[in-house]
């Protein structure tokens, strides 16, 4: 059986304790948000639901929710007779090999876990414990709340790693690559009018080239590259129909190529017409 552990170094694992609180919430959280930090809620009573990146999710007693950077949220309270319980605690300053820096995996991708009753216990313990500490004044108080939150994070990833093991006996190769990949879209729509390296998307997430672009194309069946291409193309095309008093030297900067020459030639092997006979079809 193939085993692969996360490999982890004081620089890796010397977290910064941000908070820890215990909310009983009773009623919908008003802001749908992210954070720059990781934040992870243990479900310790009752039941709920969470709003994440767009779908509603239940959760009960005993669930742990993993909320990495950029992870939209928003709690809501469905039942205000059976209203949850949860620890909330917020940390920064870890990475995972194979990981974007403070980023916890997340199993088949999944952001609510489940725990085992032998996880629950020691979770619950610990949360307890940070609880208490975090509401004391006694000498290195910060410094047992690290203590307690690396005991946790390490207790989570080798329960992680168990259930990865259990499935066809072997570890994913990335059990978080659908949060790169997500990634990697949200990039290219917010810069695609501009010059973008992949080489630099991979080294800003600590990754190898080649290791996104095979990530990319497992999850969305398209390179990376052609994605890019499609999408500035269809930007291209809203541009001409939109606003048909640009030049074509226009559109083209304006969807991140400096070559006109070049991006009609992208433009018509998307679209099986040059765009300047494109927009006078368009015009007619």
């Amino acid at each position: 059986m193939y085993r692969q552990e996360y490999d982890l170094t004081y620089d890796d694992l010397n977290p910064t304790f941000l908070f820890i609180c215990n909310l009983k919430r009773t009623e919908t959280e008003e802001n749908y948000h992210s954070h720059e930090h990781l934040e992870i809620s243990v479900v310790t009573k009752g039941y709920g639901t969470y709003y994440i990146d767009g779908k509603e999710y239940p959760i009960k007693a005993g669930d742990l929710i993993i909320l990495n950077p950029g992870t939209y949220h928003r709690s809501l309270v469905t039942c205000p007779q059976c209203c949850a319980t949860e620890y909330y605690i917020g940390f920064s300053d870890i990475h995972i090999r194979h990981m974007p820096p403070n980023t916890l995996p997340l199993p088949n991708g999944n952001m609510i876990i489940p725990m085992k009753d032998g996880m629950r216990q020691d979770v619950y313990r610990l949360c307890s414990a940070m609880g208490k500490e975090f509401h004391t004044c006694r000498p290195g108080r910060y410094f047992m709340l690290k203590s307690y939150l690396i005991q946790f994070i390490l207790l989570l990833l080798r329960d992680q790693q168990e259930v990865m093991e259990e499935q066809n006996g072997c570890i994913f190769e990335s059990p978080n690559k659908k949060y790169v990949v997500k990634q990697m879209i949200r990039y290219f729509n917010e810069h695609y009018h501009e010059k973008i390296s992949l080489d630099q998307i991979a080294k800003n997430m600590y990754l190898s080239t080649f290791y996104v672009s095979k990530i990319f194309k497992s999850e969305t069946g398209d390179t990376p590259i052609n994605y890019l291409i499609e999408l500035r193309m269809e930007k291209a095309r809203e541009l001409m129909e939109e606003s048909p008093e640009l030049s074509i030297q226009n559109v083209a900067a304006m969807v991140g190529y400096d070559d006109a020459y070049h991006f009609s030639k992208l433009f018509k092997k998307h679209f099986g017409t040059a765009p300047s006979k494109y927009r006078a079809i368009g015009n007619q």
